[in-house]
């Protein structure tokens, strides 16, 4: 594949990017800023979010929900550009909120790794589930590390990074929302997933922090493409005018998490072989 080219540079901690309205969206979470930025590089600070993490996706209406660590609930981004409560979270979970994505029906999926990274005990975490109606409620646990999640087109399975474990694990999903039929997608050996995305060929490409690379893998794990970075890759997203265009939010690592260090992060893109699909 031809060389990711750099479209922006200076983000503290770019996360979360989707790519939504001919632009891509990502969460700085160094900087707590919620960020838009066309094909160009051209970026816009669109919110101010004091979270770190956290995570966006639109429902199908076009409302923008975030899912804030901070305020252990799911906000929405209201006309008048204020953040507003969608949704409290505590009844299923305190610790850190991590990921986001919405199904074509409007039901929310969540993720909470279930401990205060990178200090806190190591534990197991949890997917919840806000269905369009607001109930909530825990649809599966014993994660171990959540991250990026995806959701295919005919809205039918969930597939998550369990960071922690080296592997991408699929679910079914129920017509009332809740998964089953839990199963191993991909064993990654060394690969260290965070964030995801799905192709139109069913391919799924991670980001990988500590071996500086996005990967693209199919279903039982064979790996069909490597893009490898010369800093950590913490997400990556399929966009731009055919979907066909990698992008890919990467900072240094560990530099990244002391806050007295540069801004390492930068947004990169690249060709990709087969356009997005699915969710987010």
């Amino acid at each position: 594949m031809t060389e990711p080219t750099i479209l922006l540079t200076g983000v503290a901690l770019g996360e979360s990017p989707r790519w939504h309205d001919d632009r891509l969206w990502f969460a700085d979470w160094g900087a707590q800023e919620l960020i838009a930025m066309d094909a160009a590089g051209r970026a816009e600070v669109i919110a101010s979010v004091p979270s770190f993490p956290f995570s966006i996706d639109w429902l199908p209406d076009g409302t923008l929900l975030i899912v804030s660590a901070a305020d252990c609930a799911v906000l929405r981004l209201a006309a008048d550009g204020t953040l507003r409560t969608h949704q409290d979270l505590s009844s299923l979970a305190t610790t850190p909120w991590n990921e986001i994505v919405v199904d074509g029906r409007g039901n929310t999926y969540l993720n909470n790794i279930g401990f205060d990274f990178p200090d806190g005990e190591v534990t197991t975490g949890i997917i919840g589930l806000l269905t369009a109606d607001g109930a909530t409620s825990v649809v599966a646990d014993d994660v171990s590390f959540p991250n990026g999640m995806v959701i295919t087109p005919d809205n039918s399975t969930l597939i998550v990074a369990e960071s922690y474990a080296n592997r991408l694990t699929a679910f079914d999903i129920s017509p009332d929302g809740s998964l089953g039929n839990r199963r191993v997608w991909a064993e990654l050996k060394d690969g260290v997933p965070d964030g995801l995305c799905l192709d139109e060929q069913g391919a799924v490409w991670y980001a990988d922090v500590p071996n500086q690379r996005c990967v693209r893998v199919r279903e039982g794990g064979e790996v069909l493409q490597t893009v490898p970075v010369d800093r950590g890759c913490f997400a990556c997203m399929l966009g731009g005018s055919d979907g066909r265009t990698l992008f890919v939010t990467a900072a240094k690592w560990p530099e990244v998490m002391d806050p007295t260090a540069s801004r390492s992060g930068q947004v990169l893109g690249c060709p990709a072989p087969a356009p997005a699909a699915g969710h987010p």
